[in-house]
Formats: structure tokens, sequence, C-alpha cells
């Protein structure tokens, strides 16, 4: 699923006008699989056996925690190390990665009981998805009141997944030439245009195996939650306490199908479908879909503060005044750095995170009325984040191109997705382009696992999702709760927020409290009021 910066029923009504798409390779992984030697389940068997052999490394070594890399710039409180991994699990003796990992301990004071002491629960180890997102930061977070009586009962722990930051990075092109300043992002492209980006993504698959040779296919989201088993026992912890966000939620979800025994408590965060017939293709469909029904949201909102944006009193006015900043934008771009293609970058941060309106909306007004800056600040590359930003393309791509079987006819892509653009325009050209470097991926390919655990096998856990979550719509919410036997479902009524945990909704943090510090859960399925809107900032005269 692509990030933002760094999938609703109407989705599912906008991708009803597609024909089916063809399987686009073997079915999905039963890990129950007869074994036969040189097969698939062969090599699994393997994978298991060098994940315990890591594992049982890891418990007897541990994480010496010390002091950060002053490259990150986090603050004393956290304190970080690293763990070893192999690269390959099938020989786990082989070729071993590091990983780096995060920690503020539990601070064991209740905040809302005068401080009064709390018992220690072990670990919460976060993961924020992407794939490519840090999660470095993390422990911050106990720094926020929302987080406090987590923090005063746990230790919060986030790392870099394999691929990211520190953590054996993998690059796909010189960061220098990363942000390749001004660029179109036409919603209809033309043949000419489409065959460009054909021949983009090529190469940029061609770079990625370049630059990391035979070590490209380890990249993988089945190799994550392997990763996270190890982490677990580097920990000292023989259950494992999980929360992940988005991508997160994917491999957590493996996590929970392959070690199921191991889990203690998992929440998972704006989950994505799990369906190993959706992985990813079909997934970046529904996303382009669901992208275009919370466009809309954000312009109806716009338009009814017209009052105060000035950018149409409807919906369809506040379209035009958009495209009318693109199309200015084509011919001259804004602070000789942002161009359509960045105008799109920055709103599309709109559709994932409610916060960002009052400020898009401020910006495009300002820009429309002669006044750039805000826009030039708000949808301008920062260079200084390239080879970061560039690292985390990489890991996403890798990762994705990784997991499953892709088309690799360029056909089948531009048929899906010249359909889909016709009702939903906003969004699904650029991510098609995200993700097109997977149709001539170099590497081989995984096959998804069924994602599934029976009742009784996996303890409860807690999913949680925004009814109209355009990064990772409902349905993936639904399917991963019908998955795992004997999870509970809480919803953010009408709200599209990307990832709601710890937020300003109370109701939705009393279940994540009650179940993180009491292993408490609703009987059944439970909904939330959403959250109020953003309250709209006038630009300035």
């Amino acid at each position: 699923m692509r990030a933002a910066a760094l999938h609703t029923a109407a989705g599912a009504l906008l991708l009803s006008t597609l024909t089916a798409v063809p399987a686009a390779g073997a079915p999905a992984v039963s890990l129950g699989s007869p074994v036969s030697p040189g097969s698939p389940a062969a090599t699994g068997v393997a994978e298991r056996h060098g994940t315990a052999v890591a594992a049982a490394r890891a418990a007897a070594t541990g994480i010496d925690f010390g002091a950060c890399p002053d490259a990150e710039d986090l603050p004393a409180g956290i304190r970080c190390g690293t763990v070893t991994v192999p690269l390959d699990y099938a020989h786990p003796d082989g070729r071993q990665i590091e990983l780096t990992v995060s920690r503020v301990e539990a601070t064991g004071k209740d905040p809302r009981a005068g401080e009064r002491p709390v018992p220690r629960q072990g670990a919460l180890v976060f993961n924020p998805g992407g794939p490519g997102g840090s999660g470095l930061y993390f422990p911050l977070i106990g720094l926020l009141p929302e987080w406090k009586r987590l923090g005063a009962a746990y230790d919060l722990v986030g790392y870099d997944a394999r691929g990211v930051g520190r953590s054996a990075p993998l690059s796909c092109e010189d960061p220098g030439h990363f942000f390749k300043g001004p660029a179109p992002a036409p919603t209809h492209p033309s043949a000419a245009y489409k065959r460009e980006r054909v021949a983009r993504a090529k190469a940029y698959a061609r770079g990625c195996a370049e630059r990391s040779g035979d070590a490209l296919r380890h990249y993988h989201s089945l190799n994550n939650a392997r990763d996270l088993d190890v982490l677990r026992a580097a920990l000292g912890e023989d259950r494992l306490t999980f929360m992940g966000a988005s991508y997160g939620t994917y491999f957590g979800a493996l996590y929970a199908t392959l070690f199921p025994s191991h889990v203690r408590r998992m929440v998972f965060d704006a989950p994505v479908d799990p369906d190993p017939e959706h992985i990813w293709y079909r997934d970046n469909l529904a996303q382009s879909a669901a992208f275009e029904a919370r466009w809309a949201d954000f312009r109806d909102w716009v338009a009814r503060h017209d009052d105060v944006y000035g950018l149409g009193a409807t919906p369809d006015e506040v379209q035009r005044s958009y495209e009318r900043a693109r199309d200015r934008l084509a011919a001259e771009p804004a602070g000789g750095t942002v161009g359509p293609a960045q105008l799109q970058g920055a709103f599309l941060q709109a559709t994932y995170y409610d916060d960002y309106w009052p400020h898009r909306a401020e910006a495009l007004s300002e820009y429309l009325r002669g006044r750039p800056e805000q826009l030039v600040a708000q949808a301008g590359p920062v260079r200084e984040a390239a080879a970061e930003a560039e690292n985390g393309r990489a890991v996403y791509t890798a990762v994705e191109c990784n997991d499953a079987p892709w088309p690799t006819d360029w056909r089948v892509w531009d048929r899906d997705n010249t359909r889909l653009a016709r009702v939903a325009p906003f969004e699904t050209w650029d991510n098609v382009w995200a993700n097109l470097p997977c149709a001539y991926w170099p590497a081989p390919r995984q096959r998804p696992a069924d994602v599934r655990t029976g009742p009784g096998e996996l303890p409860p856990t807690l999913i949680l999702a925004a009814e109209r979550d355009a990064a990772a719509p409902y349905q993936g919410a639904l399917e991963m709760h019908r998955r795992l036997a004997g999870s509970v479902l809480v919803t953010e009524r009408d709200a599209g927020t990307h990832g709601i945990a710890g937020g300003p909704n109370r109701c939705v943090d009393d279940h994540l409290e009650a179940y993180l510090l009491e292993g408490r859960l609703p009987v059944r399925r439970a909904a939330c009021a959403g959250r109020a809107e953003p309250e709209p900032r006038a630009p300035a005269k």
C-alpha cells in the first residue's frame, strides 16, 4: 500500500465497475502443506527451524541498550541497541544483519491515580507500517497524555524493520537524485507519458537489483514477521505484546498465523486486507478507489467553509479550484520546486489525516490569491530528508514486490487502472507509478501466506479501524476480523483518519487501554462516534 509522506464501502462500490482481475500467480501458501524435498513447504520447514535458532541466540544475548546514534537525534531518555537476525532464515548460520531498536522503560507510575505504582507488563513493540516507516521514534509517544498510562505499565519499544534506516538499509537509486524537481501528475495520462513511466519503472527495478544483489529477495513480510519473533526473544519476552499500524498490521497478522502461541496481546490499527488474493495488486486498486471517496470528503468540508477559504461553495467548485492551481503550477512551478506532482502529494496527505485539512485548504487559497509561500512550505521537497525518503521508497518497493506475484503484462495494469480512473481519478495513476516496478521485478516472489487462526489458537486481539479510512479501506478490517478467530473490531464511525489508536477519540482510547492494561475487550464488535471535524483556519488577509 502506498505510504503517505513517507484502503470504505464507497471504495468497494467504485471497484464494482472493474472486471475481475485475473489471478496474478500461484495460490497462497498453506502453512500446513505436506513437505517434499526442494518444495516451498520444505523451505518453510527450514525457515521455521532457522527462526527458532535465531530466537534462541537472541534470548541468550539480549539487547545491550545504550546511547542512541547521534544521527537519529533522539533524546537521552531513549536508549538504543541492536538485535541480530539472519538475512535468510533458511540458512541461520549464514549472513547476519542487525536491526536497530529503541526503548523507553516503563515509568511504573499511573498518572490518573496520583502516580500510584503499577506493575510492569513487559514490552509493547510497535511498527508504524509503510512498508519502510521507521519506528525508532515511537517511544517518544509516552510523553503524550493519551499514552502515559500505557507508558507506566509497558516499556515502549520501537525499531527499524529490515531495510529501514540503520537496519541493513536498502537503496535503489542515488539519494541525491531522489527529488527530481517539479513534475506533471496527469489524472488521465497520454500514451507517451505512460511509455515514459514504464521505462522509469523498469530502470528503478534494475537499480534495486544492482544496489542490493541477491540479498534483495530476503526483504519481505514473512521475514519481517520472523524478525519480530527474534526481537521478542531478545527483549526477554516469552510472549509478544505488539501494536502494528497500517502495513504493520499485515506482518503482525502473519506473526499471529506463524507463531500464535507466542502472542500475548496484539493491536491492529488501520488494518490492511490480508486476503492472499489481494496482496498487493488488488489491495492497491481498492486503495485508489477509497482515496476518491476521501478526497470527496475533503472537498465537501472545504466547500462548507467557503466563507473562510473562497475555494468554492460546492465540492465541484473546490475541484475546479484545485485544477486551476494544478494547471498554473504546470506552467510555472511555485518557488521553482512545486509542480503538479508536489501539489498532488501534499493533498494526498490530507486524505490520510484530516488534521491536514485546514493547512492544505489555506495553502491552496493563498496560492490562488497570488501568495505561494505556504504551498511551497507544505508541498516543496525537504532535501535534507532525501536519503531517508529514498530509503523508505526502496523498502516499500522491495517488500511489496517480493511479497506476492504481480501482473507482468503492462496491458493488465493499463486496462484496470484506465477503467478505475474514470470514476476515481484523484490517486489512481499515481498509485500505479508507485507500484509499477513490481511488474518488472528481478527477484523471486513469495507466495502470500493464508492469514488465518482457528478458535482457541490465538489469544483475543483488538482491531481498530476508521470507517472511511482511504489508505486502509474498511473492508480490510472486516477481512482481518473474519480471519483472526477471537478478534474484536472497534470501529470509529464516519471518520477517515488513517490510524486511530492513542488519538483524540476517548472512546477508542478507552478500548485500547482496557485491552492492553487489563486484557479486557468488548463482548462483540463495538463502535465509537467519529472525532470532531477540524476547525477551519482563515488565510491571512
